[in-house]
């Protein structure tokens, strides 16, 4: 499974083509499906973009943790799976992001592609400055810590 890291800014042409940072890019290349899925975040006003494993792992995880016909199922599968969009690279590396999530983000010159560890998000680059201000603050006065899973340890 990929590991996405790091933040790359990218300009999106007119028609809504955008270069997917090479580092990122790499991560696709073992999967069968050359692009990545894309759907907006229902928690941030960004684009969520993962690889066909992590989908495949949301996929299996909305049957396994969610109740046959429930309207958690039904929610999270109308905001993941029925929103999400393959976005295939062309030759260059480059993919077009649809206008609907464009919009959702609000991006129109220039994108912020962020690693979020199993996928990226893709930001507005003013409106990812203020949530990164804003997750630091909150994680700072509240002294967050995280408990290193190390595997093997039983953990």
């Amino acid at each position: 499974m990929a590991l996405f890291v790091g933040r790359h800014l990218n300009k999106i042409d007119k028609k809504g083509r955008t270069s997917v940072p090479k580092p990122f890019r790499a991560s696709f290349e073992t999967q069968s499906f050359r692009g990545m899925y894309a759907y907006p975040s229902f928690k941030f006003p960004a684009i969520a973009a993962c690889d066909e494993t992590f989908m495949t792992q949301l996929c299996d995880s909305l049957s396994a943790e969610t109740d046959f016909f429930s309207d958690d199922q039904d929610d999270l599968a109308t905001v993941i799976l029925e929103n999400a969009n393959q976005l295939s690279f062309d030759t260059e590396g480059r993919v077009i992001i649809p206008q609907d999530l464009l919009d959702h983000a609000g991006i129109t010159d220039q994108a912020l592609f962020v690693g979020r560890g199993r996928e990226i998000f893709i930001w507005e680059p003013t409106a990812y400055e203020t949530h990164a201000k804003e997750a630091f603050n909150r994680a700072k006065a509240a002294k967050r810590t995280l408990k290193l899973h190390v595997k093997g340890d039983g953990s």
